[in-house]
């Protein structure tokens, strides 16, 4: 029988050489039958591992597809400087087009331009079904069969989230323009959104519509 010390090195060694979260049922299948390695004591490992890294520069953090380790916000800026391509900025109505997905889904793309007051660039849609973080999850019942728009895991991932509950409030939004994703030892950031108070008027957003092309994300 593996001692618990053991489980928990072994776990840590996973998180750090995994390049996505790892789940539980994925930790849990690192250990054979005759380990007899119990959800309890998996549990109990990602604890001590988490509260360990205490004062240290990396957290441990559970996301909507698991658990993984990742940079703290208050040292990102120097660790940052690892990535020498520009950072990716994304364009207001990249954002607000997520936002609306996100708060609102599922949606189609008619109803996120109905409000918006403009329409949606095919290749905002596009970037945003590339990186994962929208997919199609039906069709609206109604002449033409529009498809409904969702977020994915990998969108609740890379905005740090581990559901959708853990959205701010739309009160609590202000300055969409403040977005600054955080570097992370996997592939994820916080989450930022949008609310109705602050799309643009028509004009304004469709000279947005022209930067979405967005830059690889460097991670």
């Amino acid at each position: 029988m593996i001692e618990f010390p053991q489980i928990k090195r072994i776990i840590e060694a996973a998180l750090l050489a995994a390049a996505q979260p790892l789940s539980l049922a994925q930790l849990s299948a690192l250990f054979g039958e005759s380990e007899a390695v119990s959800h309890e004591e998996l549990a109990r490992a990602l604890e001590e591992l988490g509260t360990d890294c205490v004062g240290r520069g990396v957290e441990l953090k559970e996301v909507a597809s698991g658990f993984r380790y990742q940079v703290r916000q208050d040292v990102h800026p120097w660790v940052a400087r690892l990535w020498t391509e520009r950072q990716t900025r994304y364009s207001r109505a990249l954002l607000e087009t997520l936002a609306l997905i996100a708060y609102r889904q599922p949606i189609t793309r008619g109803e996120i331009e109905q409000i918006r007051g403009v329409a949606v660039s095919t290749n905002i849609v596009k970037t945003l079904e590339e990186r994962e973080w929208v997919r199609v999850v039906g069709y609206r019942d109604v002449p033409g069969k529009p498809a409904l728009l969702g977020t994915t895991k990998n969108f609740l991932d890379y905005f740090n989230l581990k559901s959708l509950d853990e959205l701010p409030p739309m009160a609590e939004i202000r300055e969409i323009e403040d977005f600054d994703p955080q570097l992370t030892l996997a592939p994820v950031a916080p989450a930022d959104a949008t609310d109705d108070s602050m799309i643009a008027p028509g004009a304004e957003a469709a000279n947005e519509e022209s930067a979405d092309a967005i830059p690889e994300r460097n991670a």
